[in-house]
């Protein structure tokens, strides 16, 4: 079993993650894209599993902080929105959870967005 954890360490969501995954014996590796960063390359992975709707968080302070033109450019392309995602990992939907259970998924990827009790019990159970 291969899980990582994408997100910021601070952020409560974050920490509800985690403790889960502690409570679920679920071993994984974290990512702190505030003080790592994150490619490009990994974003679009990740818009292309989940959509760029699911990715992008326009519900916090980062996102009301960009000027009306950044947001305009954002919604009008997906890949200058996912520029953005990188250059401002704070819009970054957390947590992001990237992965494989082998014997549960046969060898399927996991790839979730957002922090569903429910959901992180039937994927790690």
């Amino acid at each position: 079993m291969t899980i990582t954890i994408y997100g910021i360490k601070s952020c409560s969501t974050m920490k509800k993650a985690f403790t889960k995954l502690d409570e679920l014996n679920i071993s994984y590796d974290f990512h702190d894209y505030k003080k790592q960063g994150i490619d490009k390359e990994t974003v679009q992975c990740w818009v292309d599993g989940l959509g760029i709707d699911k990715v992008l968080n326009k519900r916090g302070t980062t996102w009301r902080k960009l000027t009306d033109e950044q947001k305009q450019s954002a919604d009008a392309s997906v890949d200058n929105a996912i520029d953005l995602l990188v250059e401002n990992t704070s819009m970054i939907k957390r947590p992001i959870v990237k992965g494989q259970i082998d014997d549960k998924n046969q060898g399927q990827p996991i790839l979730l967005c957002g922090f569903d009790e429910a959901v992180f019990d039937t994927t790690f159970s």
